[in-house]
């Protein structure tokens, strides 16, 4: 394998970027404000709320948590989110799912107003992507992919594409935004016949079925670039992806690690669509 498309460095890149435009905006006296919203005590949610206010400050962007019981109602959990997008102050919400059962979070979801929805987790956001207006956010972690190809001059024009995993939060957006840089896209799922057979023939593909290890050799060829969106633990309890890294190095032009890859490029993108929201609702 010839790169290793590590995380790190395009996070950074995008928070330096992020950094500069918040800095003019407080110049304006706009402070850009994510609100995170939290129910329960998830390992996983608590993680990525820690990941995010670790980064928050070097993308200029001020962190507030709401952290909800566990058993919160659904009247409740409604009158915290209306209440964000009431606020002029908070330009960006984050709302941690899966939700509690007792809670319907396609519901609460559509509370959220799309101007703040800034992981794409409304229709109108959805909307907006499969639309290609541009008005609404991308899940981050769809465009934490093209951010990394782009990162790594990945060419995507013309470029044969695969996504395994149809998902509203990975697969179905991100074929979208794909499909916008001019690739050929053919989206794959658990019931698609020779699967290998398709990727290998692939120049890009990105695997997000979340299943520790799925993908070895047998599904990869000279010269590709594969994402690993992934994120699994094995029987160890260690981090992995969907991809048998070991396995596929050998193989492969370029791959992104488990962890250390797309997820925390996610956490950039969100933190920067922070700043264009705030940027957006200063005008």
């Amino acid at each position: 394998m010839r790169k290793l498309l590590r995380g790190k460095p395009v996070a950074e890149a995008i928070a330096a970027a992020a950094r500069k435009r918040a800095d003019i905006l407080r110049e304006g006296g706009v402070i850009p404000a994510l609100a995170v919203v939290r129910v329960g005590d998830n390992p996983g949610d608590l993680a990525y709320e820690r990941t995010i206010l670790k980064h928050a400050e070097a993308a200029g962007v001020e962190v507030r948590t709401v952290s909800l019981d566990a058993d919160v109602s659904q009247d409740v959990l409604s009158v915290v989110i209306c209440q964000i997008n009431e606020d002029p102050s908070v330009h960006g919400c984050l709302l941690m799912r899966p939700l509690p059962a007792q809670i319907d979070e396609a519901a609460v979801c559509e509370l959220l107003d799309p101007r703040k929805d800034v992981d794409g987790i409304t229709r109108a956001s959805l909307a907006s992507v499969f639309a290609g207006s541009g008005d609404g956010f991308a899940p981050s972690t769809t465009e934490a992919c093209i951010r990394t190809l782009d990162f790594y001059n990945v060419p995507l024009d013309g470029q044969r594409a695969v996504v395994v995993g149809r998902s509203l939060v990975v697969g179905k957006p991100l074929s979208m935004l794909l499909l916008a840089r001019n690739a050929t896209v053919t989206m794959c799922h658990s019931h698609t016949g020779n699967l290998d057979t398709i990727t290998r023939g692939a120049d890009v593909v990105v695997c997000a079925v979340g299943k520790p290890h799925a993908f070895d050799q047998r599904f990869f060829s000279a010269g590709q670039t594969v994402l690993d969106v992934g994120i699994n633990f094995d029987e160890d309890g260690k981090m992995c992806g969907d991809v048998h890294a070991d396995s596929v190095e050998p193989v492969v032009a370029a791959l992104s690690p488990v962890p250390g890859g797309i997820g925390s490029v996610t956490t950039a993108v969100t933190l920067d669509h922070v700043v264009t929201a705030a940027e957006r609702l200063a005008r």
